[in-house]
Order: structure tokens, then sequence, then C-alpha cells
């Protein structure tokens, strides 16, 4: 049950180190903070079979889908962290390093490229964006904070556990 716990704390904190991020990205750079509402709104018109958007923007709005975005975010933070944890095992919970969780954080950047960016209408790799390249660059840094922020919560879980 411990694992369990600490699992959600670590992806609870490492999501919330990555949102932390986008705020001060949004303050020192001008960039916006993500819009979970269109993940939200993506994943919903999921439950009536469509799962690929030319832009999801466009789409139809859903009742609910900023609660859904959000908490389908914080989800897929917990289940990175227990990604983390099932491949370096629960002695990495006792003894955190940075390489494990840097590792996890840079490979979750495939998630966006490859599943989320072509079904809300991106592109694979935001190729269909603006500027593909900036915003590559910017889901890279995002998601090397998230492993950041595994590492960072992996700390916090265990000074909690040794209080």
């Amino acid at each position: 049950m411990n694992s369990l716990l600490f699992t959600l704390l670590i992806g609870i904190g490492a999501t919330g180190v990555m949102d932390a991020w986008g705020v001060l990205r949004k303050l020192l750079f001008g960039i916006p903070t993500p819009n979970y509402g269109m993940v939200g709104r993506w994943i919903a018109h999921m439950s009536h079979g469509q799962f690929r958007h030319n832009a999801i923007a466009a789409s139809a709005q859903v009742s609910g889908e900023e609660v859904i975005g959000w908490i389908a975010h914080y989800l897929t933070g917990i289940s990175f962290a227990a990604i983390l944890i099932a491949v370096w095992g629960n002695g990495w919970i006792q003894n955190p390093t940075i390489v494990p969780a840097l590792l996890v954080g840079i490979a979750t950047v495939a998630a966006p490229f490859l599943i989320m960016q072509p079904g809300m209408g991106a592109g694979v790799a935001a190729s269909k964006t603006k500027n593909p390249n900036a915003a590559r660059l910017q889901s890279l840094i995002t998601h090397t904070v998230f492993g950041v922020g595994l590492y960072a919560s992996g700390k916090a879980v265990q000074l909690f556990c040794s209080m």
C-alpha cells in the first residue's frame, strides 16, 4: 500500500512541478499555459468514437471538458510515475536518483508527440502547427521539467518517510 501511496504522491508532485513551470514560463516569456480543457474535449469525444480531429478547438465543446482534462493530466502524471517505479523498483522510492527520473520525464514527450498532438489535429510532433520546432522544444523542456519534478517529489517522499 505504501508503494501505491508514494507513487500517487510522486506523480501528483511531478505534475504540479510541471504546472508550476507552465505558470513561470507564462510570466517570464509570455508563453501560454497548456489548455487542458482541449485535452478533456478530445477525451470526451472518444466516448463517441472520434479519436482524431482536424482541430480540437473547432470541435464541439463538451460539458465538463476542463475538469476531464485536468483529471486526465494528473492521472497521466501518476501513470508515468508508476512506470518509473515499475522499471527502477521500490528501491528508487527509498533512494531517488536524478537520471532515471530524467529519462522517464524526457521519454514521456512521446505521448504528446505521437498520440495527443496527432489526435487533436496538430500533427505528429506538432508538425501542423505554425512553428513546429518551437512547439517541440517547449514540449521537450516541459517534459524534462516533469522529470525534475519526479526526482524532487521522490526526494520529498523519501524525506517524509524518514521522519
